[in-house]
């Protein structure tokens, strides 16, 4: 590992009390360059939610009052981050740090998340550093969802952009049915004031016989010179940019043009994996013990969707499932920045553990171990525009630290159970993670209804909370 020094400066997070954390005898691995840097018996500072040093214990510096850890046999990386989720009440936050999530990426906003994200980075609640899209932008279509803020023209779009960054949101999320002149000044708007975007891939109004006979009224290329933040989700590429077509030439082709644009891509792998297990079996998987975390008021607007697929002849799904994963592997080889994300929220996707999921899935699908936590950790930093900030082990950056009783990169499937987290310079053993993963599966179905009928309102669709069947 390069550069582990201490810095007196380090930089504090507000609202911060927290006694500084001596991690002594732990193997460090981070990712700088995409690669594995390891080492092994080390000491590992933590004060004012940065890490202040990293590296051998003989040079490391001794706060006072400092908690001591004795880390003997463990391995600490820096904190998952999940760039796709669905947060729907504060209950649930504890799930993403029970399983190493450290920071997440909502992607359908409302007020409460930025309320929820304050609190959090004040310290006053416990969970992941939690960044929000605003509320998700379409247009009518086969796509369009209750809680989608529809905009058709450019007039809608304009002031929906407009409000939203009035709201405080600092980025945008788009959704397939967009329409170009809504699309096209949402694009303005945003420029206007300094938004990010990101989301699925606007195709426009879809005719009959689009795409298999006519093209999308939007093509996807189209979209590549845009500035999107991230492309979400390799099978909404898949149909967008390849009509569906598995055909791993025509996706390496396409995977250049995406790594030409530099446009990162989020995966959700498991987003299409898991509609495969539903499917596989007979709707019983959307009962497994991970889903006691899913909010149960949403999960009423899943009923219809989880029957669907329940009722699905698996085998048809499998090959296209496989070959999410191969396109994936493509658009890495061929330079995209690839990150995690796992649509944890929605349907059968439980928060935090869907997040390990899904590197298992990138490790399936070809990617090595270091590879896939590299696409969660610095890769993700980089997006952000916070390298060397976050997603590192090393002076100052934030102190957001996974630690594990075995070697995630050599056995992926060790991320299921972390030994400790550090989140923002807080230590959480493992029974306070287990804690916060009971609560998860305890939501309050009041505020969380308050949350959606307060949302709902400030995007001028209000909705009835009889439609939520609680």
């Amino acid at each position: 590992m390069g550069a582990l020094v201490f810095a007196s400066g380090a930089l504090a997070s507000p609202a911060r009390a927290a006694p500084p954390i001596v991690v002594e005898h732990i193997d460090l691995i981070d990712f700088p360059d995409g690669e594995a840097h390891r080492f092994d018996d080390a000491s590992l500072v933590i004060a004012d939610g940065r890490i202040v040093y990293a590296g051998p214990a003989a040079a490391a510096p001794s706060p006072a009052g400092a908690k001591r850890i004795d880390a003997s046999g463990k391995t600490a990386i820096p904190g998952l981050t999940d760039m796709h989720v669905h947060v729907w009440d504060e209950a649930g936050l504890g799930a993403y740090l029970a399983y190493g999530v450290t920071t997440v990426r909502n992607m359908s906003g409302m007020p409460f998340h930025l309320a929820l994200a304050e609190r959090i980075a004040n310290g006053e609640l416990a969970g992941p550093r939690l960044l929000t899209s605003g509320p998700i932008l379409n247009s009518k279509g086969p796509n369009a969802q209750i809680n989608h803020q529809v905009v058709e023209t450019a007039e809608e779009a304009r002031k929906a952009v407009a409000a939203q960054a009035a709201a405080g949101f600092t980025r945008l999320k788009t959704y397939s049915n967009l329409r170009r002149p809504a699309y096209e000044a949402l694009l303005d708007e945003a420029r206007a004031h300094d938004l990010k975007i990101t989301g699925h891939t606007p195709e426009g109004f879809r005719a009959e016989g689009v795409p298999f006979d006519k093209p999308f009224a939007i093509g996807f290329e189209e979209i590549l010179d845009d500035g999107f933040e991230t492309i979400e989700h390799t099978e909404s590429i898949l149909w967008h940019g390849l009509s569906d077509r598995l055909d791993e030439d025509a996706a390496r082709v396409l995977a250049r043009k995406i790594a030409a644009s530099g446009t990162p891509v989020t995966a959700t792998l498991l987003a299409h994996h898991n509609l495969v297990r539903v499917a596989e079996s007979d709707g019983a998987f959307a009962k497994q013990p991970d889903a006691a975390t899913l909010n149960p008021v949403t999960q009423q607007t899943e009923t219809e969707y989880i029957a669907f697929w329940a009722k699905q002849d698996a085998a048809r799904h499998l090959e296209k499932d496989r070959f999410i994963g191969t396109f994936t592997r493509i658009m890495d080889e061929e330079g995209v920045t690839i990150v995690t994300g796992s649509d944890a929220g929605i349907f059968t996707n439980a928060p935090g553990v869907s997040l390990v999921d899904e590197l298992e899935l990138l490790v399936a699908a070809g990617f090595s171990p270091t590879q896939a936590l590299a696409a969660s950790t610095n890769s993700v930093a980089g997006v952000l525009g916070l390298a060397g900030e976050s997603g590192c082990l090393a002076a100052q950056c934030r102190a957001d630290v996974v630690l594990y009783a075995c070697d995630p990169t050599q056995d992926i499937a060790c991320t299921h159970q972390p030994f400790a987290v550090v989140a923002d310079g807080t230590w959480h053993d493992r029974a306070a993670l287990d804690a916060m993963l009971a609560k998860a599966a305890r939501p309050d179905v009041e505020r969380t209804i308050a949350n959606l009928v307060e949302g709902m309102a400030a995007q001028g669709t209000p909705l009835d909370p009889a439609v939520l069947g609680n």
